[in-house]
């Protein structure tokens, strides 16, 4: 079984492979959201406890929270759930696909997990790593931070990081979803063309009825 462990603190993940059976028995029939204290892996995992957020079997099926079974099932999901992409569904469509249930069990080949509690050092995983974005880029979530109103100028809100890396300075975030003059005027184009496109079409179509009245 491979472990695919998360550090949600400096976004790191790195995969696992463990052969034993003996020490994935620890894993064995919990459920999804079920932390794990995993020192029997190994020295290296000493102080460790990991919560299990997910996984999937030998033939790619994924777990789903809340069926409380350790196999496969078939279930009526709804577009963009769990097991289910939904591509080319409709909206209130249910289509039947198979699951795993939450429990985990000798079948699953790959198990998600999430570092709750620290321990020893671990190369790749813990430590120095990547930073966190934490600035905001979405415009909603600008206003609804710092209660703003849409006639309040969001440039002045963004947080930009003047701070050089390796010689370069960094790149200001761009605000997104921002409704601007800009933007505005692009909509009003894209009517007008349609507009325009109508009225002409309109035209052509009785001129041709008044061509083929002519015929007759």
């Amino acid at each position: 079984m491979k472990l695919n462990v998360a550090n949600p603190e400096n976004g790191l993940q790195k995969l696992f492979e463990v052969e034993n059976e003996n020490d994935l028995r620890i894993f064995y029939d919990k459920t999804i959201s079920s932390e794990i204290e995993v020192s029997s892996l190994g020295p290296q995992w000493k102080g460790y406890v990991l919560k299990i957020t997910g996984g999937q079997d030998k033939q790619g099926f994924p777990m789903k929270q809340g069926v409380l079974t350790n196999s496969r099932v078939k279930l009526l999901l709804n577009k963009g759930t769990v097991g289910c992409r939904g591509f080319s569904m409709k909206n209130g469509e249910r289509s039947r696909k198979s699951v795993r249930g939450c429990l985990v069990s000798p079948e699953i080949s790959v198990l998600n997990l999430v570092i709750t509690k620290e321990g020893s050092e671990i190369t790749g995983l813990t430590g120095g790593g990547k930073s966190k974005k934490l600035n905001l880029k979405r415009s909603s979530k600008i206003r609804k931070t710092f209660c703003l109103t849409k006639e309040d100028d969001l440039r002045k809100f963004v947080i930009n990081e003047k701070k050089k890396e390796n010689g370069k300075p960094k790149n200001v975030p761009k605000i997104q979803r921002l409704v601007t003059p800009i933007t505005l005027q692009r909509e009003r184009s894209k009517i007008m063309l349609k507009k325009k496109r109508f009225k002409k079409t309109r035209s052509e179509l009785l001129e041709y009825g008044k061509i083929l009245s002519k015929k007759e």
